[in-house]
């Protein structure tokens, strides 16, 4: 079966001359479906850059990524964007909800954009706005919502629809740990029934709920690990 996300000796640099910086270094990564893997590594090992690269947001300067088997650094930016709005979620860790549109809009959006009918996308909505706890602010406007509500409509945003690839940048940053534990566990639900799943958190108790965590320093795998106890002191992260 293959990994429904692949990297194969991803190299990103940025910049040239004295400027570059090398923000992955040939990183090798395989999550298949039913498995959720967790990122840690202190500010500047390049968490970021690998969930840019994971979700076609940025393209490498060497080495493959595929996603469902689509080699995304061929693609042009119109086949990644259809590529994302079939079968990726993410939840960006500054919500980029859309403040014109209600929170059952925006969670909406991706299905529509990819020619779902309205009815049908506005069923799927209400059920992820349940999945995260919101059934009930549909109708509310980004503007009018909490910091902890709107990271929930990112999140049913990034869960609505068929996802085979789940990616998450802090998906609890703004709740309080009840409700954070609560959208690890939704989570954690939706990668069990079938989804790929990549987390970039810095708490271990969120990694924990991951099946493997992949330690980054300096934009290279230092290590990786079926728990999260252990490398976090070594490569200075705070739990």
């Amino acid at each position: 079966m293959s990994p429904v996300l692949q990297f194969s000796a991803v190299s990103r640099v940025h910049g040239s001359g004295p400027t570059e910086v090398h923000a992955l270094r040939a990183v090798d990564l395989e999550i298949q479906e039913g498995e959720m893997v967790a990122v840690m590594g202190p500010s500047g090992s390049g968490k970021s850059t690998l969930l840019h690269l994971a979700g076609g947001l940025d393209t490498p300067t060497s080495g493959a990524v595929r996603v469902v088997g689509e080699d995304m650094g061929s693609m042009g930016l119109q086949e990644r964007a259809a590529l994302r709005r079939r079968h990726v979620g993410y939840v960006f860790q500054d919500f980029n909800l859309i403040p014109a549109l209600t929170a059952l809009e925006n969670v909406m959006l991706p299905l529509e954009l990819d020619g779902t009918a309205t009815r049908e996308a506005r069923v799927a909505g209400l059920a992820a706005l349940e999945e995260v706890g919101l059934e009930n602010l549909g109708g509310r406007f980004p503007d009018d919502m909490s910091g902890g509500q709107a990271q929930r409509v990112a999140i049913a945003r990034a869960l609505v629809g068929p996802r085979r690839l789940v990616l998450a940048d802090e998906p609890t940053g703004a709740l309080d740990s009840v409700t954070g534990e609560a959208v690890m566990r939704t989570l954690r639900a939706r990668v069990e029934s079938g989804a790929a799943g990549l987390l970039v958190t810095h708490d271990a108790r969120h990694a924990a709920w991951a099946d493997r965590t992949v330690f980054l320093r300096d934009g290279v795998v230092v290590d990786s690990t079926g728990s999260a106890a252990g490398p976090e002191t070594l490569l200075g992260v705070q739990a």
